[in-house]
């Protein structure tokens, strides 16, 4: 228990600590817990009970006395022990009453359906899902997370969080020199602390690449938002030879690519974009001496917008990076874990690059 209390612990902890008080071991922690004046303990037991019941009664209408009262039957006939867990945030110093997994998720993911069927979610929750690169990845993560979308996430990146990240990752300015793993898995661990969060905190390397791909189980869909051309390439090679479907947002025009390495086992990389510049098991060798050509043909430079093309002309002048702001980010995120699911649950089954092009629909309304 000590550990759980302890300063250093709180610092680098992202888990949520699932303590459940049929566990005479848990029941003596929640105890202790409690008993620390610094500890704030959120209880809405009463409430979701009340909302399970509705939730699980469908064509009633209930009174709220009524309701109420149900509700507080319902916890006496079954024991609270029973129903809840105890679900302590130690980056928060607050302990949480929180049903129990079974529950907890029937009751979350209530208004999923029938936009996803209980079916869909069933499978979802067996799936693992790689994510390298934080910032389009963290909404792809939450949004994921929101779902119910996964049963085991993998995410990698190495960096920590700076203040001009902030104009497009969601976050609080508290997590300033936070690293960017531990902020999203403490934020899947907020939406969902039975989710299975697993942190690359190095990023992805040739060192840990094989681990993030298939320790403890194969991955079933790589999405890869990371800034590194080297990277890029070879979790595509990794994500191809395992027969990995790979899904990539660019945070312009909504241009989204699918590759289904699961279906296709010899489709050439990033649509063929590459074959130009030789064998792909040597594109990384030539990543220095022709980056910016690389580069191009992978994004279709023609095709990109027009304030894109500025932008892109500008790094190591006026800027420092390639731009993405908040809406691009948010927009490619929720687009990719949507494509996300539909590939899991079997509901597309081709490779493509598509535009969600919100620029373009405007355009077409005004000319029309």
């Amino acid at each position: 228990m000590e550990g759980i209390l302890a300063p250093t612990h709180k610092k680098v902890a992202y888990k949520a600590v699932v303590l459940d008080p049929q566990s005479q071991t848990d029941q003596a922690q929640i105890d202790e817990l409690l008993a620390q004046p610094y500890v704030t303990l959120i209880d809405t037991s009463l409430s979701q009970v009340e909302e399970l019941i509705k939730i699980n009664n469908p064509t009633e209408k209930f009174a709220p006395e009524i309701l109420t009262l149900k509700a507080t039957q319902f916890l006496e006939e079954k024991g609270k022990a029973a129903l809840f867990n105890f679900v302590f945030y130690p980056w928060r110093n607050t302990l949480t009453v929180l049903l129990k997994e079974k529950e907890f998720s029937h009751l979350r993911t209530s208004r999923n359906k029938y936009k996803i069927t209980q079916e869909e979610q069933d499978v979802l929750s067996t799936k693992i899902i790689g994510v390298v690169g934080l910032s389009v990845g963290q909404s792809v993560a939450l949004s994921l997370a929101m779902e119910r979308g996964f049963g085991e996430l993998r995410i990698a990146d190495f960096d920590t969080l700076e203040l001009s990240n902030m104009n497009r990752i969601r976050t609080s300015v508290v997590n300033l020199g936070e690293p960017k793993t531990r902020i999203v898995a403490r934020e899947i661990a907020e939406i969902d602390p039975y989710l299975k969060v697993t942190l690359f905190e190095d990023g992805l390397t040739e060192d840990n690449m094989d681990a993030f791909f298939e320790k403890g189980g194969k991955l079933d869909l790589l999405i890869e938002e990371c800034d590194s051309l080297p990277i890029k390439l070879t979790s595509r090679l990794k994500a191809k030879s395992l027969g990995i479907p790979v899904l990539m947002d660019t945070s312009d025009r909504g241009m989204i690519d699918i590759e289904r390495f699961d279906l296709e086992r010899e489709r050439p990389i990033f649509h063929g974009k590459l074959k130009e510049f030789g064998e792909e098991s040597t594109l990384k060798s030539i990543v220095a001496e022709k980056y910016k050509e690389l580069l191009f043909s992978i994004l279709d430079i023609e095709k990109i917008s027009d304030r894109a093309k500025i932008s892109l002309g500008e790094v190591g002048k006026s800027l420092t990076t390639w731009p993405q702001t908040a809406t691009s980010v948010l927009l490619g995120g929720a687009a990719t874990a949507y494509y996300s699911r539909l590939i899991l649950t079997k509901n597309i089954s081709n490779s493509t690059r598509l535009y969600v092009d919100l620029d373009a629909f405007i355009k077409d309304q005004n000319e029309g």
